[in-house]
């Protein structure tokens, strides 16, 4: 589960949305515009990211930058650093960079000069033509005055290091410009350059309760005379007039591949998560790095993350306004993979870090990078992860014992084919989901005052499950009273904005509502938070079901979900398993890419007909579930449809596709609804019935006086949606509990998920307005 803040500098008064992406990351006048990237483009630059890291070069070259502490006034940061760990694991146990040729630049070292002399002596004098060069950057980002104007505004876009400063009144900062970048780019001998800069330059220290990466900026602030010096040195080195400069940072990047994490006028951010902080863009790119099952090229993987961001994107902010950017002076019919090389290893989970005694009482750590972020619950004590050998298969297994952030502490479960040693990869056999899971509601001193937060706290406090959370703790919603300030705020990003003072739920960054939450203005405390009782239980059943069971990167269950519009076969979107498709097809050869959806997260109106296909792909019979769940916690049941024989209905045979619901049948149409807003379509699939679930189903189907029917059961919340979820976690619990388990124990104060019996994927839409 995550919560994010944010990383940016001062948005000047024109946001420039006119500009062209390719001028966007020319690192002309936006040279480092690239440093605020819009998801899609992000996800469409982690493919060619990824392709170009995994291909076999002579050499492959890192510099990784991150600034969490800055000094000179310029306010801090929370997951830079972490950021360059993230790249560093990544780099070297998926696309074999050796770890003497990786660099990284933390916190104090990475001064304006310490980072100008990195890039020379690590990359430009050591990189061969052919060789493969990364290098990212995570920290502020800002803007100065381009007296070449190279962009409308008048302005550049740079990098701000640790030892530049913030002048009250305006005057000469000590940043890197984006001109200075594409000059060091261009001086390099090889080509397959890839750029990550995960920092922007649209403004604020925070929003809500998250940081953004951006030093204020502007056209008071003036470049350094020692960065001009910097640009005509390199100049003088290459050959170049300062025309030919001039026109050649106009027309495109220096070479190779800029990734960005937002567009120019945009925010990147500060995520916090599961035990650590780290920037949203790069952990959803490298996450999806460790994960990805082929050699995609740079437009295919920059897709596939994109979803991911947009979701987080969704849950932090409640909206979209994320989207990475991607800029290559690559031949358009040149569909290089990411960090140009081809991925060296299996996909995995985790890899092993340390060991320490001997077998079978070893103490083994392990670097946890290839999780999603809301599915780091699911790992903490008692999960267990395979040992993979070099062809792929398990040949043993750990179990966690301790975790701390990505960081764990596991043991030896049984006797292994191969001794696990550092390097060692390993994926996921069972996510463990505790029984104690709990929905983490913010309290914010700018939303409450403090007598308003201790009422709250003793409210929640008698709620099961929801716990009250202040200060930089994760959080998944704000409870808050809708200030004039705030109501300004959200008019142009939310419709039906309730009235001032009344109390309702914000999202993390206070950039966005949740639906139906808010009551009247005069409401107290107290009251909002006993009306708000059946939503938050829904809210915390939806995270469940959608984010601790989500494993479609992981299970080997082979299925496949379409959502299309009803009666045509045009495609929305589509779930499916990645491991499941590529299973019988030989671990040591790598699948074929498939993109998880050309559209993103598609919007659909209100009114609009969809329909689901669902294909089993298996050699046995698949149980089904179809559950919606909307913005405001709301689910409704989609699927199965026949009341009178449930369990019968959910099964559909190896080999078979069905349509949902099918074509002509009574009562079938399925329409898109209110509240408008993020919403999934959830799909579960397990080897075995789901019961528990079905039972409660029918019992909803009774109250809803649809037993023995064919119909949806629509608007399930409250109560009845977090019992439902209970016991589909016991059903799947028993799946996993109930195959042949041989030396493998799971405790019994958790339930279990086995990615060889079931599979929860999520087809995530926007709904939006009437057309």
């Amino acid at each position: 589960m995550s919560y994010v803040g944010f990383r940016s500098s001062n948005q000047p008064t024109d946001p420039m949305s006119y500009i062209k992406r390719r001028q966007f990351l020319q690192f002309a006048g936006s040279a480092l515009a690239a440093a605020g990237f819009s998801q899609l483009d992000i996800m469409r630059q982690s493919q060619e990211y990824g392709k170009v890291l995994a291909q076999s070069t002579p050499r492959k070259l890192a510099l990784l930058v991150g600034i969490n502490e800055y000094i000179n006034n310029i306010p801090p940061l929370g997951g830079c650093e972490q950021d360059v760990l993230l790249q560093r694991e990544l780099l070297i146990h998926r696309f074999g960079f050796k770890d003497a040729d990786i660099l990284p630049l933390i916190g104090k070292q990475a001064t304006r000069q310490g980072i100008l002399q990195a890039f020379n002596e690590h990359l430009i004098k050591q990189a061969k033509p052919g060789d493969v060069v990364v290098f990212h950057f995570s920290g502020h980002g800002s803007l100065v005055q381009d007296k070449d104007r190279d962009t409308p505004d008048g302005l550049n876009s740079t990098l701000v290091p640790v030892d530049s400063s913030l002048p009250e009144n305006g005057g000469v900062v000590l940043d890197i410009m984006g001109h200075t970048l594409f000059m060091l780019m261009y001086a390099l001998q090889t080509d397959n350059v890839t750029m990550v800069l995960d920092s922007c330059h649209s403004g604020g220290a925070k929003r809500g309760r998250f940081r953004v990466r951006s030093r204020s900026g502007g056209s008071d602030f003036l470049p350094s005379p020692a960065e001009f010096e910097e640009q005509r040195k390199w100049l003088a080195k290459t050959g170049l007039s300062q025309q030919d400069f001039i026109n050649k940072r106009r027309q495109n990047v220096a070479k190779g591949t800029v990734i960005t994490a937002v567009k120019r006028d945009q925010f990147a951010m500060d995520g916090q998560f599961s035990g650590f902080d780290a920037g949203v863009f790069t952990y959803a790119l490298t996450q999806y790095l460790w994960q990805k099952t082929a050699n995609e090229s740079l437009t295919t993987t920059f897709s596939n993350v994109n979803q991911s961001a947009k979701k987080i994107a969704w849950e932090q902010r409640g909206g979209l306004d994320k989207e990475p950017e991607i800029e290559s002076n690559l031949k358009p019919n040149q569909n290089k993979l990411i960090y140009f090389s081809p991925v060296k290893t299996i996909p995995a989970e985790a890899v092993v870090t340390g060991v320490s005694g001997a077998p079978p009482n070893s103490n083994i750590e392990l670097w946890l990078g290839g999780i999603e972020a809301q599915s780091l619950e699911g790992f903490n004590e008692k999960a267990i992860l395979n040992i993979i050998d070099a062809k792929g298969e398990a040949a043993g297994q750990v179990q966690i014992e301790s975790r701390q952030g990505l960081n764990a502490k596991a043991r030896l479960l049984s006797a292994t084919k191969v001794q696990p040693t550092p390097g060692t990869l390993l994926q996921e056999s069972i996510r463990t989901i505790p029984k104690n899971l709990t929905l983490k509601i913010g309290l914010d001193e700018t939303l409450l005052d403090s007598a308003a937060i201790r009422q709250a706290q003793q409210a929640l406090q008698t709620i099961p499950r929801v716990e009250a959370v202040t200060g930089q703790q994760e959080t998944h919603y704000v409870l808050g009273r809708m200030s004039k300030t705030q109501h300004q705020q959200l008019q142009r990003r939310v419709a039906n904005l309730p009235a001032v003072g009344s109390i309702g739920l914000f999202t993390p960054t206070l950039d966005g509502i949740v639906a139906t939450s808010f009551g009247k203005s005069d409401e107290t405390v107290s009251a909002a938070v006993t009306r708000l009782q059946p939503q938050l239980k829904s809210l915390l059943a939806g995270r469940v079901v959608r984010y601790i069971l989500g494993n479609a990167g992981t299970s080997k269950v082979n299925i496949s979900v379409r959502m299309i519009v009803a009666d045509s076969k045009k495609v929305l979107g589509q779930a499916f398993t990645a491991r499941g498709i590529g299973k019988n097809t030989g671990a040591s050869q790598p699948n074929k890419p498939v993109t998880l959806s050309d559209l993103g997260i598609p919007k659909l109106p209100v009114g609009m007909k969809v329909a689901f296909q669902i294909e089993n792909n298996e050699t046995v019979p698949l149980y089904v579930s179809i559950l919606s769940v909307d913005s405001s916690g709301k689910m409704d049941v989609i699927f199965p449809f026949d009341w009178s024989s449930a369990e019968g209905d959910a099964l559909i045979q190896p080999g078979k596709q069905v349509l949902i619901p099918e074509s002509g049948a009574n009562n079938s149409t399925l329409q898109v609804s209110e509240p408008q807003g993020f919403s999934e379509a959830l799909i579960i699939a397990s080897t075995s019935p789901l019961r528990d679930s079905l039972r409660v189903l029918q019992t909803l189907a009774a109250k809803a006086g649809i037993a023995g029917k064919r119909s949806f059961i629509p608007a399930v919340t409250g109560d009845e949606f977090l019992n439902l979820t209970d016991s589909l976690i016991d059903d799947l619990d028993r799946t996993t509990r109930g195959r042949n388990t041989g030396s493998t124990p799971l405790a019994s104060d958790v339930r279990g998920i086995d990615v060889t019996k079931v599979a929860t994927m999520s087809i995530p839409f926007e709904v939006t307005k009437p057309v």
